[in-house]
């Protein structure tokens, strides 16, 4: 019975992340949802109680793990008093392309991450900033420690560059295009060792 109604649950997730992907949250319907996964109004409402609930538990899904590997792994940067910007930087970067990358669906949330930019959402900014907002905030703290004559404010600024240029890797619709013959993988290692390179001269400039 718990297998089913986890199954139950992740195809309501999976359905709703993809047409969240393709047609936004306000264009997507609960009905829409409820016919791409197979399931009936009341599984929606036995799971996630509301439209607005749904959206967060999509991002939930995915943020949870990446949150917490980027963390993990900025605790390991800055083990023992040490201060690598490289590291920290690859505890930021890594986490998200990898993220990016899983075959079940990666690609089609980086698209409700651009959703999420684009879409004038207040109860989404804010469910993301009270549940996800400490890790910038650690990475913050941790690039002021490595570079502690970096004024606060051109710090954040910084930060943000870099999670802007990190969703446009993320998304891989720039101009580099994995090589034939290239897998995934060492395509995705390349795209973080070239944004991790060009992030710590922008820092320390």
């Amino acid at each position: 019975m718990a297998t089913t109604a986890f199954s139950t649950k992740d195809r309501i997730l999976g359905a709703a992340e993809e047409l969240f992907a393709q047609h936004g949250f306000a264009g997507t319907s609960l009905r829409q949802v409820t016919s791409r996964a197979d399931v009936n109004i009341a599984a929606v409402n036995y799971h996630f109680g509301s439209k607005e609930n749904l959206v967060n538990e999509v991002f939930r899904r995915r943020m949870d793990e990446m949150s917490a590997q980027r963390v993990a792994r900025l605790e390991a940067a800055m083990a023992d008093g040490a201060c690598d910007l490289e590291a920290v930087l690859a505890a930021f970067v890594e986490p998200a392309l990898a993220m990016a990358q899983d075959r079940h669906g990666g690609g089609a949330f980086i698209r409700v991450i651009a959703r999420a930019y684009a879409e004038k959402n207040d109860s989404l900014r804010k469910f993301l900033s009270d549940q996800y907002g400490h890790v910038p905030r650690a990475f913050a703290r941790a690039i002021a420690r490595c570079l502690p004559d970096l004024p606060k404010d051109q710090l954040y600024w910084r930060l943000d560059f870099l999670s802007g240029a990190l969703t446009y890797a993320m998304a891989d619709f720039g101009m580099i295009k994995r090589p034939s013959g290239m897998t995934e993988s060492t395509h995705r290692e390349r795209a973080a060792r070239e944004l991790i390179r060009f992030a710590v001269a922008g820092f320390t400039s």
